[in-house]
């Protein structure tokens, strides 16, 4: 069962992959025929051939015909992720909520180099299958939404196959039984990613959104490989059993680096962070998330709400045995994480592009999960990490019910009085954002209260840090989450008039998605909040993470206004956005003009991408300018080739100057050399 949860994913890329292959070909021959057919008979003509393609903001609206099983497909890629996500599901009922314990299921032996032997083999127990169902869940539902979203596309098959091959990279990443396999899966839907953003290849836009993931995500990438040299010369092994039951006896070693002795879990634990924070879009290595959004709206669900952003997440909650043993590495990780939820907080108040909103969103959120995780309460950020898998992909692909409804338009600015034209869009973002902003009863009610409740409870000397930063993102996570909302779907249209009246709802292959994820928005915390939050972890985590059960006991004992005050803050926030933009529309631009620097740094995401352009970018381009013109130009080519080339023609031009065809010329040379000859012999006698 196992094998095929993560196996049929690969299966429809692959199969998806060739059609997009032979597409290519078919219609590379038919240009060139096209091409040939002109050229005989002198014809001229203004038809879009594969290359001259045109698209709006999200784009549609191409004249290039889609490629021969398109169809085929998407019905192959799809079919194939219901039947894994129907199986996640089985395997959660019997593995989270059953009886059956945790197994490793042996799939082939990977490789062997001395003493590193790595098998490729799941671990099966209750964190990997709460991983399962959200990546197939998920990845199922984006599959089907995106038949009818990318229906204009010419180029269906290669997204699903991208779509496909990224979801099998982050099943290989939460099942991996060692940490080479899920480095293997980590840099999966690394090369997915850039491959799904840069979808629309003849964007520069979309080129450099790609790069800048790619890029940002090496520096993360390259200290989670430092980490992993790390933990192999600790234990002698990455594999994962190995690695927690020989922890404890790593307890009190030093590495020595330089001059200094540093402690060798602390040192391996932030490494391994290093690499979440990449991944996880965490504060310094955040940037490459809002570019982000240049790939398709489905792309945007899939990856930066329910899956790949949370692998931070869950590498943290998989070596919670190594973290909890460094609380040096847990007071970083709240620190990244309550500040990264500010950070993303105070920026989204303030962004236009309403995928860019969301994609803030996504990345405070984030931020909660990792302040859950620094406090010891792992099961928490993991119950949260469930939860916001359903309603965030739900504000994605609700984002993009809309945009598809105007034309490809993203600016909030240029919405509005959408309200009654698309009623059910309407009412399913309207449950996203009651979800995200922790309305009761709703799944955000339970596991972000939950977290907030945490690091109030929380020992770690960072602990009171992240309770105050939770609350006050709360406070912003409700105004901006509400802004979107009254900005898009209430007030004037703002949209020309040509743009409002083809506003139409979105077809049903598009909307059946939006209700399964509403149902999860509003019913997961209900349901699971009891198996996550159990104060007897063996029940359901059955030892997946290293929970420390007192962490959950003294969540039930918060005190009642830390329990109500993340509801009291979301009222306001729903108030302040009902105030500002229904009650006195003009109230935002005076405060943004009273308070011009404040505004603008808050819209240029407090500078971060200047201030990297100037560190890292500029000095990059002048190192390679210095060492192309000055170290590869003037002294290397100068001094070695180029310059041996140009002695050796001087040299021979000289020479050449000697032979000048006079025969007197010639005799006095000889009789110059005679006297030479006759004096060196005197001498030398």
């Amino acid at each position: 069962m196992y094998s095929a949860i993560v196996f049929l994913p690969l299966f429809g890329a692959i199969i998806a992959g060739v059609i997009a292959v032979f597409g290519a070909w078919q219609r590379t021959s038919a240009v060139a025929d096209d091409h040939s057919h002109r050229g005989r008979h002198g014809a001229h003509t203004h038809a879009h051939d594969a290359e001259d393609e045109h698209e709006d903001a999200e784009g549609h609206g191409s004249h290039e015909p889609a490629a021969t099983g398109s169809r085929a497909a998407e019905v192959v890629t799809s079919g194939f992720l219901v039947i894994s996500a129907i199986l996640s599901w089985v395997a959660f009922i019997t593995v989270g909520l059953g009886e059956d314990s945790a197994e490793r299921v042996q799939v082939l032996n990977w490789f062997s180099s001395g003493t590193l032997s790595v098998d490729w083999a799941f671990r099966i127990d209750t964190l990997t299958v709460v991983m399962l169902v959200v990546v197939t869940t998920v990845s199922s539902l984006v599959h089907i939404y995106s038949i009818g979203y990318m229906a204009h596309d010419p180029h269906r098959p290669r997204f699903f196959a991208y779509l496909s091959l990224f979801t099998f990279a982050m099943l290989s990443l939460v099942t991996a039984d060692n940490l080479v396999q899920l480095f293997f899966g980590w840099e999966g839907v690394g090369l997915a990613s850039y491959l799904l953003i840069g979808f629309w290849y003849k964007r520069p836009s979309a080129n450099a959104a790609a790069m800048k993931a790619f890029i940002v995500n090496r520096v993360g990438d390259f200290g989670f490989a430092l980490g992993i040299f790390g933990v192999f010369v600790l234990f002698n092994s990455v594999d994962f059993e190995t690695i927690f039951v020989n922890a404890p006896s790593i307890v009190g070693q030093t590495i020595h680096f330089l001059s200094w002795d540093l402690d060798a879990l602390t040192v391996v634990c932030l490494l391994l962070f290093m690499g979440a924070m990449g991944k996880s879009a965490q504060l310094f290595l955040h940037t490459w998330l809002p570019d982000a959004m240049e790939g398709p709206t489905p792309v945007s669900a899939l990856i930066h709400a329910a899956t790949m952003v949370t692998a931070g997440v869950f590498m943290v909650a998989r070596l919670s045995p190594l973290f909890e043993l460094s609380e040096t590495a847990l007071t970083v990780v709240i620190l990244i994480g309550a500040s990264t939820a500010f950070f993303a907080a105070t920026v989204g108040l303030v962004q236009n592009d309403i995928k860019r909103v969301v994609a803030y969103s996504t990345c405070s959120q984030l931020g909660y999960m990792f302040v859950a995780m620094g406090v010891g309460a792992y099961q928490v950020g993991m119950f949260h990490l469930f939860t916001h898998a359903f309603f965030k992909a739900l504000l994605f692909l609700g984002a993009g019910s809309v945009i598809h409804a105007v034309s490809g338009e993203q600016d909030m600015r240029n919405m509005g009085g959408l309200r009654k034209l698309i009623p059910t869009t309407y009412g399913m973002m309207i449950i996203g954002t009651l979800a995200l902003t922790g309305f009761p009863l709703t799944a955000g009610w339970y596991s972000k209260d939950a977290i907030i409740e945490a690091a109030f409870m929380g020992h770690n000397p960072v602990a009171g840090y992240g309770f105050v930063i939770a609350v006050t993102a709360a406070l912003m996570t409700s105004f901006y989450s509400w802004r979107l909302i009254f900005m898009t779907f209430h007030g004037k249209a703002r949209a020309p008039a040509d743009v409002m009246k083809h506003v139409h709802e979105s077809p049903q292959v598009m909307l059946v998605p939006l209700y399964i994820l509403a149902a999860g928005a509003l019913l997961a915390g209900i349901v699971f909040h009891g198996a996550f939050l159990s104060e007897a972890t063996g029940v359901f985590w059955k030892g997946a993470i290293d929970a420390a059960e007192h962490v959950i006991e003294e969540i039930h004992h918060a005190p009642l206004w830390v329990v109500w005050i993340p509801t009291v803050v979301m009222l306001i926030g729903f108030g302040i956005a009902y105030w500002f933009y229904i009650l006195d529309p003009s109230a935002p631009r005076r405060l943004a003009e009273r308070h011009d620097w404040l505004y603008r740094f808050l819209l240029n995401k407090w500078y971060f991408d200047e201030l990297y352009d100037i560190l890292f970018v500029r000095s990059s381009f002048w190192l390679g300018r210095f060492l192309w013109k000055k170290g590869d130009g003037w002294f290397i080519d100068g001094f070695g080739p180029d310059g041996v080339s140009a002695r050796v023609l001087d040299v021979t031009q000289r020479v050449v100057r000697l032979q000048t065809g006079y025969l007197y010329h010639y005799a006095f040379a000889m009789l110059i050399g005679v006297a030479a000859l006759v004096t060196w012999l005197m001498f030398a006698a």
